[in-house]
């Protein structure tokens, strides 16, 4: 397992963007795939987007395809979160997580063993 730090969350206007930083403390993430959740309030945590260790493929939940884009930077060891065209319907906990190394990307919450402790995003009308 690794442990991990989101940073880049806030308040923003509808419409506005935010990127969300997720990195790895003591290590890197080269080799995870990694993967956004997010999770509203007296709501569970759903699958935002996902990519693998190279980057060459990426998972988009249909709410956000358009409009949020998953990166990385292995350079630096860290995954990006670009929230375009925000809506209050983002507003949410937004949470990294990291797969074992060598893994491929997942839609799944249980296929991931390291998690954040999540960003606050909320987005005003």
């Amino acid at each position: 397992q690794v442990q991990l730090v989101e940073s880049g969350g806030g308040l923003v206007q509808a419409g506005g963007s935010l990127r969300l930083t997720c990195a790895a403390s003591g290590r890197t993430l080269t080799r995870h795939a990694v993967g956004w959740f997010r999770q509203a309030p007296g709501k569970e945590r759903e699958f935002v987007l996902a990519i693998s260790w190279s980057g060459s493929s990426t998972l988009v939940e249909d709410s956000v395809k358009g409009r949020f884009t998953i990166s990385r930077d292995n350079a630096k060891g860290t995954v990006y979160l670009q929230m375009n065209s925000l809506k209050p319907e983002d507003t949410a906990v937004y949470y990294c997580a990291a797969r074992t190394p060598g893994l491929g990307p997942s839609r799944a919450l249980a296929d991931f063993g390291s998690w954040g402790q999540g960003t606050q995003v909320t987005v005003s009308s």
